[in-house]
C-alpha cells in the first residue's frame, strides 16, 4: 500500500485540479504494476488535505 504527499508552498491544502488528475495517472499506473494507492495527501501552512477523505480518489 502506498500514499502520495506533496505540499503547497501557497499554504492552501485544497487539491487543484490538477492534483486529481495527476491521482488518477499515479493510481492507473501503479495499478498496473500491482500497486495500490491507499490516499493522496496533500500538506499546507493550514493544515492537511486527504483526496481518499474527500472523495476524490
Amino acid at each position: 500500500m502506498s500514499r502520495v504527499v506533496h505540499n503547497h508552498p501557497s499554504g492552501d491544502p485544497h487539491p487543484s485540479s490538477a492534483d486529481v488528475d495527476m491521482t488518477r495517472q499515479v493510481v492507473d499506473a501503479a495499478r498496473a504494476l500491482r500497486i495500490s494507492v491507499h490516499d493522496h495527501l496533500v500538506v499546507g501552512r493550514d493544515g492537511v488535505a486527504s483526496l481518499k477523505a474527500l472523495g476524490l480518489m
